[in-house]
């Protein structure tokens, strides 16, 4: 039976996989950094039908590489998706960029160590849009400036991570050599498994709670986190995603007509009007979220999917269902008051 490792077993999207897996017949391992996730785990695997003996979770650190040679041994695949992720600006971008960096290397070195067939790396559009040239439509050829002033450690920390991937994969010596696919997701949306929203969905929890009293200019791809594990997974079997990046993308919104969604559908805190540009930043003087949302205000991004569609064979769902999945689930919850 074929056995594949999942990183940041607890995880918004990691999660997503490991269920996605377990549902094909996968015997999977996830890694968590603490066993006091491993309940909330399990509970969540049985809501979904899943056979909690197709499933093993380990102890394992991003920032330290023991644990890793005992969760990577014996396993065909890894999906590395364990990177953090917070709201706001960070005070030190080495709070993103370290763990993010050095578990990239971990996870890499203990990958080729073992054998591994391929590692499927979750990076983001955040490590290919920040490219401070004035271009709007974007590719998996573009890399994020890291060097520029401007770039935020968020995307700098995705940029690094995947740069050191494909470093360490590339630098190989051998004839049987660890394979790396890359998945670049745009903006992730869609229900959690677990009682943690994780943080992508805490910026629809904001919305619906008022927290947003206009729309902020705003040009971003939104994808369903169901859709990104889908195409994790696909990366994983594909021989034509060997050394290659995906854009995961479904559909580019403003982020007024997420709002105006949500507002046709009943969360009427939801925001009908756009926010001036100044007005984002004076707002991003006392709040995190909007401080994040402030540096990406203006222009449009286009994240064209067309490469994982045609390689992959990938689909996304609309991204309309994503946002009101997400809301219900909030709702239900309790967290949308």
């Amino acid at each position: 039976m074929t056995r594949v490792l999942v990183t940041g077993a607890s995880g918004y999207i990691g999660l997503h996989c490991i269920e996605q897996l377990i549902a094909e017949g996968y015997e999977v391992r996830g890694t968590v950094r603490s066993p006091s996730r491993k309940k909330e785990i399990e509970e969540a695997l049985t809501r979904c039908g899943r056979d909690l003996m197709k499933l093993e979770l380990f102890e394992a650190d991003l920032l330290k590489s023991n644990g890793w040679d005992d969760a990577v041994k014996d396993c065909t695949y890894v999906l590395h998706v364990a990177s953090p992720f917070i709201v706001g600006i960070p005070k030190n971008d080495d709070e993103l960029i370290k763990p993010a960096v050095e578990g990239t290397r971990n996870v890499i070195e203990a990958a080729m160590k073992h054998g591994v067939k391929r590692v499927v790396l979750t990076s983001s559009v955040a490590a290919i849009t920040d490219t401070h040239d004035g271009k709007t439509i974007y590719s998996e050829e573009d890399w994020t400036d890291t060097d520029h002033p401007k770039t935020s450690a968020y995307y700098k920390s995705k940029a690094l991570a995947e740069k050191i991937a494909w470093e360490l994969i590339s630098n190989q010596e051998g004839n049987d050599k660890t394979e790396l696919s890359v998945i670049n997701p745009s903006a992730v949306l869609g229900p959690t498994l677990t009682d943690d929203i994780g943080t992508s969905n805490e910026f629809v929890r904001q919305i619906l709670i008022g927290k947003v009293p206009a729309a902020p200019r705003l040009h971003i791809g939104f994808v369903d986190v169901r859709d990104v594990a889908q195409a994790h997974i696909l990366a994983m079997k594909s021989k034509s995603a060997a050394g290659e990046r995906f854009i995961i993308s479904e559909k580019e919104y403003w982020f007024i007509e997420l709002c105006r969604v949500l507002n046709s559908a009943g969360f009427k805190k939801a925001p009908t009007k756009v926010m001036p540009n100044w007005m984002v930043r004076v707002f991003g003087l006392f709040d995190a979220t909007t401080r994040q949302m402030a540096q990406l205000i203006g222009n449009e991004r286009f994240t064209s999917a067309d490469k994982a569609r045609k390689l992959l064979g990938w689909k996304g769902r609309k991204v309309e269902q994503s946002i009101l999945d997400t809301a219900t689930q909030l709702k239900e919850m309790g967290l949308s008051k």
